[in-house]
Order: structure tokens, then C-alpha cells, then sequence
């Protein structure tokens, strides 16, 4: 029998790994893969809007629902956070005011529960460019009356958000992540033991 070195099931799996979305988890504890769901959710994001358990009702079951409140996206210089990957996602989220929202759906099917990720990408819309030339204020020469408003500040105004693609690859981290947590599953055992066993097969 070969035994697995994963001694922490919230472990991803391989970055190689590309699964559907929606992903289907064959299990049918609803509570246990809720509570991975969750933690999952918990690790990229600080705090969710919402949250609908799954739960039956009488006959049918009513779908879960995670939706995150919108979280300024992690750049270079916040290695710590993980809701933007590594490579061109932190980069543009360290050039670009970026930010994102995760909503997580986990349906009831046949064979277990469908999980569905999207995380939205979102870029701040402002009124001009940090490092433009023009002023928030403009002098006229043509004798009118220009009265200063002394709270005018010259940094650029915040006019909404502009959606973008979404982010695939904190997607498939999130889905790697749920799917090998809720697969990797063992009785608790340390490396040391594992080891020991490994190195005297029966």
C-alpha cells in the first residue's frame, strides 16, 4: 500500500492540475466539505458579505453561497497576501489599483456536490492619472470670479470600477485547494511516523 506524505490536507494540488468549473467532489458529507470550503475562502480573503449554507429542505436541498466583500488585490510589496498569484496577476495588481471577489456556489448532484468559483477582477476608474500634469484646479485669466475650495485635493478621484476578466488562475488555486482537502484525507499521523513505516514495509 503506498502512503501519502501529505500531512496537511489544506496542501493544493500540483499547479500542473487544470479541473472544470464547476468542479464535482464526490462526497457526501455536506458539513465536512462546507467547513474546507470555508477555510479555503477564509485563506485569500478577509471577510465575507454573505453566506448561505447548504442545508435540505424537507425533499430538496438549497444550495450554498459564499460571496466575498470586494478586497483590494495584494501586490509586490504584500508578500504575505495570497489573493493575487504570483507572475502577471501581482503585477498588474502592483502597477494597477486592482480589486477582486470571490463567489463560491456548491450545488447538491448526484455523486456528491458541485463546487462553481468566479472571481471577479475588477480596475478603479479614476478621474485621471496619478501622474498627470493637469491640476484638480485650473486658474482663469478672463476676469471671472474663481473662488478656491480649500478642501480640493490633487490626487485622482475614485469614479467607480471597470470589470475585467475574470481571474482563472486564483480560481483553479481555490478549486485545487477544496478538492485536496477534501480528498486528502487521513487519519492524523506525524512525517516521523510515516517515515517509520515507510522504511520497514510489510
Amino acid at each position: 500500500m503506498e502512503r501519502t506524505t501529505l500531512s496537511v490536507p489544506s496542501i493544493p494540488l500540483s499547479k500542473k492540475t487544470v479541473l472544470s468549473n464547476p468542479l464535482q467532489v464526490p462526497t457526501q458529507d455536506s458539513e465536512f466539505l462546507w467547513n474546507q470550503v470555508i477555510d479555503t475562502v477564509e485563506d485569500y480573503f478577509d471577510r465575507n458579505r454573505s453566506e448561505i449554507r447548504p442545508v435540505r429542505d424537507g425533499v430538496q436541498w438549497i444550495e450554498g453561497r459564499i460571496e466575498t466583500y470586494p478586497q483590494i488585490s495584494a501586490t509586490y510589496l504584500e508578500p504575505w497576501r495570497k489573493d493575487a498569484l504570483e507572475g502577471y496577476q501581482r503585477l498588474q495588481s502592483t502597477l494597477q489599483t486592482m480589486r477582486r471577489t470571490a463567489i463560491i456556489r456548491m450545488t447538491p448532484v448526484n455523486e456528491g456536490f458541485s463546487i462553481a468559483i468566479e472571481v471577479i477582477k475588477e480596475i478603479e476608474d479614476v478621474n485621471r492619472s496619478l501622474l498627470s500634469s493637469d491640476g484638480s484646479a485650473t486658474s482663469r485669466h478672463d476676469g471671472s470670479i474663481v473662488r478656491a475650495d480649500p478642501g480640493l485635493l490633487g490626487a485622482p478621484i475614485t469614479q467607480g470600477w471597470i470589470r475585467q476578466e475574470n481571474d482563472t488562475d486564483l480560481e483553479q488555486r481555490l478549486l485545487r485547494e477544496i478538492l485536496g482537502r477534501a480528498t486528502n484525507v487521513r487519519p492524523p499521523r506525524t512525517r516521523v511516523m510515516d517515515r517509520i513505516f515507510s522504511s520497514n514495509p510489510r
